[in-house]
C-alpha cells in the first residue's frame, strides 16, 4: 500500500481518532502527523476545504472524515457487507458527525456565551442523540450498533462518547450519558476492551513515555 499520512489535532479524539483506531486495527503503518492547536491557522491553509483531518496517498490529498473511515475500514475488515448492516453503520456515524459539528460550532466561544450555546446543546440536540444511541444499543441483538460484529460505527460513537464522559466539554456534564444512556456507556466499556484497541493505547502510552 502507498505511504499514508495522517494530519490531525495532537489529541486522542476528535474527528482523526477513528482513523488512527482503523489504520491500527488493519495493522496499515502510517505516518501520524500530529499539530498542536496553536499550528492550526497554518495547517488549514494546505488543505482542501480548510479542516482536518486529511489522508496523504499515492499523491492525493482525501478529506471528509467518514468517507476515510469506510474506506479503511473495509480493509480493516470493520465495514459490513450486509446491505442494511451497512446502511446501519452509515446512520450512526453520520449521527456522531452532525452532534460533532455542532460542538465545534461553540469552540470559538467563551464565558457566558459559551455557557448558554453548551447549555442549549445538552438539552437539547445531545439529549436527543443519546436517546437515540441507547435505543439503539437496547435494540441490537449484538450489542453493536450495525449487524453482528465490530464495525467502524462503534469506533466512532466510543470516540464521541468517551470524550463526553471525560469532562472536558466545559458546561457539558460527564453524568447526562450516564443518566440518559446507560447501556451506550456499557457498549464503550465493551469497545475500550476490544484487544486491538488496547494494544493501540498501550503503544501509545509507550511512545509518549519514550
Amino acid at each position: 500500500m502507498a505511504t499514508i499520512k495522517l494530519t490531525y489535532f495532537d489529541v486522542d479524539g476528535g474527528r482523526g481518532e477513528p482513523i488512527r483506531l482503523i489504520l491500527s486495527w488493519a495493522g496499515i503503518d502510517f505516518e501520524d502527523n500530529r499539530f498542536p492547536f496553536s499550528e492550526f491557522a497554518e495547517v488549514r491553509k494546505k488543505t482542501p476545504f480548510k479542516q482536518v483531518p486529511i489522508v496523504e496517498m499515492d499523491g492525493a490529498v482525501i478529506t471528509q472524515t467518514n468517507a476515510l473511515c469506510r474506506y479503511f475500514g473495509k480493509l480493516a475488515g470493520l465495514y459490513p457487507d450486509n446491505d442494511m448492516a451497512a446502511l446501519l453503520c452509515d446512520e450512526a456515524m453520520d449521527v456522531i458527525e452532525d452532534i460533532t459539528a455542532k460542538f465545534v460550532a461553540t469552540f470559538s466561544l467563551k464565558g457566558d456565551d459559551l455557557k448558554q450555546s453548551r447549555e442549549t446543546l445538552a438539552d437539547g440536540p445531545l439529549k436527543h442523540v443519546l436517546s437515540w444511541l441507547e435505543q439503539r444499543v437496547t435494540d441490537s441483538n449484538s450489542g453493536w450498533l450495525a449487524g453482528g460484529e465490530v464495525t467502524i460505527a462503534d469506533l466512532k460513537v466510543w470516540v464521541f462518547v468517551r470524550s463526553l464522559l471525560s469532562g472536558q466539554f466545559d458546561h457539558i456534564s460527564p453524568t447526562l450519558v450516564f443518566e440518559l444512556a446507560p447501556k451506550v456507556v456499557e457498549h464503550c466499556n465493551k469497545v475500550a476492551a476490544l484487544p486491538k484497541l488496547v494494544e493501540y493505547y498501550s503503544k501509545r502510552k509507550l511512545s509518549e513515555n519514550s
